[in-house]
């Protein structure tokens, strides 16, 4: 009898998921070489969950990094009403916690899966052993720690903002990047429930706003799913 899905990513690992050197991908591991990747592979954990499943939940220790191997995770807010912010999207190959693994700390929103989600996972207590053998690799872990904190910074900037077609703007572009740019067309693996609680609108003011990006020429729908993107400059944030 042959394995299931699940049980060929456990036994089968990096040698067969079909992302090569994955860990690679980790802005915290881009000044690595091939052979310290490998050895951080070794340190991976891995993780199937379904979809609706919680991966972290607010105030949970945040001790580990998480790459997506395959499916969708959202970050998750709930505001003080009790209405859900969505602050963010990981789909194959992005990651999140790269700084807990140079000190954990407390989670500040939930990750849940949206889909059937397939993670590798670092223990920060795993890595640690690891620098520890390897002492030199600290100073460029270093640098491109400060890079990350850069361009988060920037994105905080983006999802933070109260003017929501800024944060509509933000949510089409990380989809696009996601879709993997075929013909700018993009997969909406979201549904309009979910863009609003990202954009923190309505259902109903989300639908008129792309219906309004449709009338101006910004974009199309190919159908329910899908949308071609027309004009890129205006997805460009500052």
């Amino acid at each position: 009898m042959s394995p299931t899905a699940t049980e060929a990513f456990q036994i089968n690992g990096c040698a067969t998921c079909g992302h090569t050197l994955c860990a690679k991908k980790v802005t915290l591991f881009a000044g690595l070489d091939d052979a310290h990747i490998r050895e951080i592979i070794t340190l991976i954990e891995r993780r199937r969950y379904k979809k609706g499943e919680i991966i972290l939940r607010t105030g949970d220790w945040f001790d580990r990094l998480y790459i997506v191997n395959k499916g969708l995770i959202k970050a998750i807010s709930t505001q003080e009403d009790g209405k859900e912010q969505i602050l963010h999207l990981l789909s194959d190959g992005d990651s999140i916690g790269e700084l807990a693994l140079l000190k954990s700390e407390s989670a500040l929103y939930d990750l849940v899966a949206a889909s059937e989600t397939y993670l590798c996972t670092i223990p920060k207590s795993r890595f640690d052993a690891f620098l520890k053998e390897n002492p030199d690799l600290m100073f460029a872990i270093l640098t491109t720690a400060y890079e990350r904190i850069s361009s988060l910074e920037k994105l905080v900037g983006a999802i933070a903002s109260n003017d929501a077609d800024i944060r509509l703007k933000f949510l089409i572009q990380q989809l696009y990047k996601q879709s993997g740019n075929h013909g700018n067309v993009l997969s909406l693996t979201l549904t309009r429930e979910d863009m609003a609680n990202f954009v923190g609108v309505t259902r109903e003011t989300i639908s008129r706003k792309l219906s309004q990006l449709v009338k101006d020429n910004v974009l199309e729908f190919v159908d329910q799913k899908k949308i071609r993107l027309l004009d890129l400059s205006y997805f460009e944030l500052d």
